[in-house]
């Protein structure tokens, strides 16, 4: 038999992850990484009466991890396709595990801000590699169950996170959040490193060719409203929240439980608002977010009507960001990861400048806040809806 006789064995297809298990361990480190965001928030109070400083300057400890997180969307992303993503998210999140730990150490807010900083980098390594973990390697007819899981823990964070914190400073202090935070990084980094496929062999495109893909897609036709109107999602959302704090409204406990239900029960509606073209579809759930803090700003509603007006706040939100990212990385083509590295990172400094506006804004009274805020939803409603 020559050599040109012997059959030809095609190339093996990829190993599917299992489901379940990565499933899983995702949405779980996408809970904790989003979760020391919003952790933040309950947490300055307690954070300024040990400093001897003003609540409101503190503000920066939620906005500059913010920061770090959307340049870690930028620098880590385009990493993955050279070093390997489950390499990059092992490294990240383990990372995370120390420089967690390492906040609740902070003498003074200098110090605070430096870990801070450091803090959102590196587990900005996480959501990018992890997203892009689950296009390759998750079973095609099962992805967009693996997105909205993962997407769901980053979203319920903003409850799960608040709470959390707001209760283990309650009884241990305000330095046991971030301890128990690098403890459970830790523990998920041994997670990831059960439930993740080996990466390949090392190569992939380079990552320059990722960065530079970047800056054009800012100016695309199709996609130029609609990077302008992603920092209005959790900008305002953020600043809403730490408005409240900031403020002393009473029942925060309650109010940010109240969100939770709805953040769980949008993803059973994905299907039938998948109907509603992208544009539209974020168009109209900032419109709903921009209503919901107009009335919150104009009625000064009690404990019960804060809580439902939340909650339409929060519908608005969680349908507005996968939208956001379904529909501009359709729109990019074959640019689609830097265009999804690009949108988290405009998302997280959306949400990084939402604890200033709330400081600057915040008095007495949540009302010039609001205000301001649906004015800015609203802008972005318009940009969305216009994006055709």
């Amino acid at each position: 038999m020559t050599t040109s006789s012997v059959p030809l064995r095609a190339p093996a297809p990829p190993e599917h992850a299992p489901f379940g298990r990565t499933v899983a361990a995702l949405a779980t480190v996408a809970l904790l990484a989003t979760g020391q965001l919003y952790g933040m928030i309950p947490l300055l109070g307690r954070v300024a009466a040990g400093w001897h400083v003003a609540p409101a300057s503190l503000t920066w400890l939620v906005s500059v991890y913010g920061f770090g997180y959307a340049a870690g969307f930028l620098i880590f992303g385009p990493l993955s396709d050279r070093l390997g993503r489950r390499r990059v998210m092992l490294a990240g999140v383990a990372a995370t595990a120390v420089t967690t730990a390492l906040v609740a150490t902070a003498p003074a807010p200098g110090a605070a801000l430096a870990l801070r900083v450091l803090q959102g980098l590196t587990i900005g390594a996480f959501p990018p590699a992890a997203m892009a973990y689950i296009a390759e390697r998750v079973e095609p007819r099962r992805r967009l169950v693996a997105v909205t899981a993962m997407t769901t823990g980053f979203l319920s964070s903003a409850v799960l996170g608040q709470l959390a914190a707001q209760g283990l400073a309650a009884v241990l202090g305000w330095r046991s959040f971030f301890l128990a935070g690098g403890a459970a990084f830790a523990a998920a980094a041994l997670l990831l490193r059960w439930a993740l496929l080996p990466d390949g062999p090392s190569g992939g495109t380079s990552p320059w060719a990722a960065y530079r893909a970047m800056i054009p897609l800012l100016g695309a036709p199709g996609l130029r409203r609609l990077f302008l109107a992603v920092p209005t999602v959790l900008g305002s959302f953020v600043a809403l929240y730490t408005g409240l704090q900031l403020t002393g409204t009473s029942g925060l406990l309650g109010l940010r439980a109240s969100a939770l239900p709805v953040i769980l029960a949008v993803p059973f509606a994905t299907a039938r608002l998948a109907r509603i073209p992208g544009p539209a579809r974020v168009g109209l759930a900032l419109a709903l977010s921009a209503a919901g803090t107009a009335l919150i700003g104009l009625l000064h509603p009690g404990t019960l009507g804060l809580a439902l007006l939340l909650m339409a706040v929060t519908a608005g939100t969680c349908v507005a960001a996968p939208g956001l990212i379904d529909t501009i990385g359709t729109r990019a083509g074959a640019a689609r990861a830097p265009a999804v590295s690009l949108f988290s990172a405009l998302l997280f400094a959306g949400a990084s400048l939402g604890p200033q506006l709330a400081g600057a804004l915040s008095g007495s009274s949540l009302a010039p806040l609001a205000l301001v805020l649906a004015a800015l939803l609203g802008g972005g409603a318009l940009l969305a809806a216009a994006a055709r």
